[in-house]
C-alpha cells in the first residue's frame, strides 16, 4: 500500500506542472498592467516601468514561470502584488475556513443524499421514489447563488435566525454550508439510488431474504455496503470540488474562505495568490482522490489487489 501511495504522491508532480504553468500564463495573458493597477492612474511610464522591474515583470515569461517553480520548490509561494504579505500566510488564513466550511457542508449533503437516495431504491418506482428524485433533479438544476440568495431573505433577512455574511459566531456556517450542501446532495442522492438498484437486484440479495434476514439487514448491511464505492467516488469528488469551488458560496456569504480570496486576486491581477490557491486546492483535490481510492479496499476487500 506504501507503494502504491507513493506513486499516486509521485503523479500529483506532473499534474502540479501542467496545472500552475496554464494557470501562469492564463494571468499573464489576461489584459491590464499590474505595475499601474498597484500604482493608480497618476502613476508615469517611468513610475510603472521601475515598479515591474522591482518585481521582476519586465522579464520573459519563461524565466518569470522558472523563477516561481524555484520559490515553489523551496515552499515559498511568493508574495503578494497588492497587500506586500506573504502568500503562503494569507492562504493559512483562509484554508482552515474554506476546510470547515466544505466539511460541514459534505455532512449535511451526505445525511440527506443517503437516506433520500436508500428509500428511492427500496421504494422504486413509487410516488417516493419519484419525490425523491424530482428533489435531487431540484438540487441539480438550481443556481447555487439563487438558493444562496433566497436563504439569505428568508432566514437572514426576514426572520433573523442567521448572520446575513461573514464567519463572525458559530451559526454563520449554516446557510452557506445548507446552499453548498443541498446542490451536491442531488448528485450523491441519484448515484446511491443507482447503485442501490441495481445491487438489490443480485442474486445474493435474494438468497439473503430466502435466508430469513430482515429487510433492514439486508438494505443495510449487504445491498448498501457491496453498492457504496459509487457513492463514495461520488462523494470524494464532491468534497474535492466544495474545497476548490465554493467560490460563488463563499462571495455571496463573504465567507473568508481561498474561494474568496483567489475572486478578490484575480480581481486584482495578483498572481502570486491566484498561483498558491490554485496549488493548494490542486494539491487538496488529489489528496481527497486518493483517500476515496482507499477507502475502496476498506469497504471492498478485492479492490485491495490494486495496492500491490
Amino acid at each position: 500500500m506504501l507503494r502504491y501511495i507513493g506513486k499516486r504522491i509521485l503523479y500529483m508532480i506532473p499534474v502540479l506542472l501542467g496545472v500552475t504553468l496554464l494557470v501562469f500564463f492564463i494571468m499573464h495573458l489576461a489584459p491590464g498592467n499590474v505595475a499601474a493597477m498597484i500604482l493608480g492612474e497618476n502613476a508615469t511610464a517611468e513610475q510603472i516601468a521601475e515598479l515591474e522591474h522591482e518585481m521582476g515583470l519586465d522579464r520573459p515569461l519563461l524565466a518569470q514561470y522558472a523563477a516561481y517553480l524555484g520559490g515553489l520548490l523551496r515552499g515559498d509561494l511568493g508574495t503578494s502584488y497588492t497587500s506586500g504579505e506573504s502568500v503562503t500566510a494569507k492562504i493559512m488564513a483562509c484554508f482552515p475556513y474554506t476546510v470547515r466550511l466544505a466539511l460541514v457542508a459534505a455532512v449535511v449533503s451526505v445525511l440527506l443524499a443517503l437516506p433520500l437516495g436508500i428509500l428511492a431504491a427500496v421504494k422504486q418506482n413509487t410516488w417516493v421514489d419519484n419525490v425523491s428524485m424530482v428533489i435531487s433533479l431540484i438540487g441539480v438544476s438550481m443556481p447555487i447563488f439563487w438558493l444562496a440568495v433566497m436563504l439569505i431573505l428568508l432566514f437572514s433577512l426576514k426572520l433573523g435566525w442567521f448572520p446575513v455574511y461573514g464567519a463572525k459566531s458559530w451559526n454563520s456556517i449554516v446557510l452557506p454550508a445548507i446552499s453548498l450542501g443541498f446542490m451536491n446532495m442531488a448528485s450523491i442522492a441519484r448515484t446511491t439510488r443507482s447503485s442501490m438498484v441495481e445491487t438489490l437486484r443480485q442474486d445474493y440479495i435474494r438468497t439473503a431474504y430466502a435466508k430469513g434476514l430482515s429487510k433492514g439487514a439486508i438494505v443495510i448491511r449487504h445491498a448498501f455496503r457491496n453498492g457504496m464505492l459509487p457513492t463514495i467516488t461520488v462523494i470524494g469528488l464532491e468534497i474535492g470540488q466544495m474545497l476548490g469551488g465554493a467560490v460563488l458560496t463563499e462571495t455571496v456569504f463573504a465567507w473568508p474562505g481561498v474561494g474568496r480570496m483567489m475572486i478578490q486576486a484575480i480581481n486584482g491581477r495578483d498572481t502570486p495568490t491566484v498561483m498558491g490557491c490554485i496549488v493548494l486546492l490542486t494539491v487538496c483535490f488529489s489528496f481527497v482522490n486518493l483517500i476515496v481510492d482507499l477507502l475502496y479496499g476498506v469497504v471492498d476487500p478485492r479492490v485491495r489487489t490494486m495496492y500491490r
